[in-house]
Order: structure tokens, then sequence, then C-alpha cells
């Protein structure tokens, strides 16, 4: 069991590290397989279809991410500071993806949303719920400084998702220039979304 379970996370992990670098709809089975190091014929046995694998991953990387934003953004110090910490964070992360494969590869989320959503309705799903999942979050963190009069807005849910949405739109960005200081805007940007009444 425990050599079953092995191979399923090394297809795992194969599958993620190579659909951050090279998108999915360009990866094999085979090659997965192969940087797996795992038979060709282990993948069929744990995942039914390419589109399960794809699920599998985002479900595996989002139990990570989830992981992080909660400890960011419920832990301790005031809102806006835990804000700022998870941009903080997510250049940080990407600063050290450039530095060891060469390139910014932005945000697995976001690659497959552009990649994936108008093909397959379970994937296209399953991001629904992550970046709403990821909203709702932030949403906890707004209503905070908002009740702390610290930010003016009126629709927490919305200013949220615009915060989310510049988050990802400014990792894009770092992904297309391969450049990650394009996320030194975040956090300047994210005090303008949510009406700051604090210094930047």
């Amino acid at each position: 069991m425990g050599r079953t379970s092995n191979a399923r996370e090394k297809i795992l992990t194969a599958a993620q590290s190579l659909i951050g670098q090279r998108g999915y709809s360009a990866l094999g089975t085979a090659e997965i397989c192969k940087v797996a190091g795992v038979p060709k014929g282990s993948f069929y046995y744990f995942f039914e279809t390419k589109e399960a694998l794809a699920l599998a991953v985002l479900d595996e990387r989002w139990e990570t991410q989830r992981g992080d934003w909660s400890r960011i953004l419920r832990g301790d110090g005031e809102p806006l500071q835990r804000l700022r910490r998870l941009f903080e964070e997510t250049e940080a992360g990407q600063r050290a993806g450039q530095q060891s494969c060469g390139t910014v590869s932005g945000c697995l989320f976001g690659n497959l949303t552009l990649e994936l959503s108008n093909q397959t309705e379970a994937v296209r799903s399953r991001l629904q719920g992550i970046f709403d999942a990821q909203v709702g979050m932030v949403e906890e963190v707004v209503a905070e400084a908002a009740e702390r009069r610290e930010i003016a807005v009126g629709d927490h849910r919305e200013a949220a998702r615009s915060v989310v949405a510049q988050l990802e739109g400014q990792v894009l960005f770092a992904k297309l220039y391969n450049d990650p200081e394009r996320l030194d805007v975040l956090w300047r940007n994210c005090l303008a979304i949510l009406g700051a009444r604090l210094p930047a």
C-alpha cells in the first residue's frame, strides 16, 4: 500500500512540476511517468484520465496553498499587515521559482484557468471553487480592516474579489515578462483598491 501511494505521489509531483513549466495540454502520460520514475502502466492504475490527474493536481496544490493562506491571513498581526504578508510570501515564492528553474512559473490555478477553463467543465468548476475560497479568506481580512475603519469599502466581498484578481493579474504579468519585480506594486495597488486610510 505504501509503495503504491508513493507512486501516486511521484506522479502528482511530476505532473505539477511539468504543468508549471510547460502547461497541461502538451504533456503526455508517458512523459509524466518517465519524470516520476514509475512504470507507464502506473498512471491508469491511479487516474482514469488525464483530466482526473489535473483535478488531483489542483486539489493537492490547493491543500498546500490553503494551509499557507490560512496561516498568514488568520495569523497574528493587524489585518492589513497580514494581507501584506500574503503578497510578500507570494512574491518570494515567484522569485524562488525563477532562481530554481530560470523562469517565473506564475500561479498554477491562473495558468490552468487560461488553458483549460473552456475545455473541461470539471476543471473549470474546481478552479471556481478554489478562487471563491481565496476570495472568502481575503474577505475575512477586509471585513476586519473595515470594522477597524482602516479601509473604506462598501462591499467586502467585491473588494476581496478585486484584491485576489489584482494578485492573479500581477502574477500573470510577472510570468509573461519573466520578472518578479512586477509584483512590487501589489501592496500599493491593494491599498488603492481598499481605499486604505493608513500610510502605504
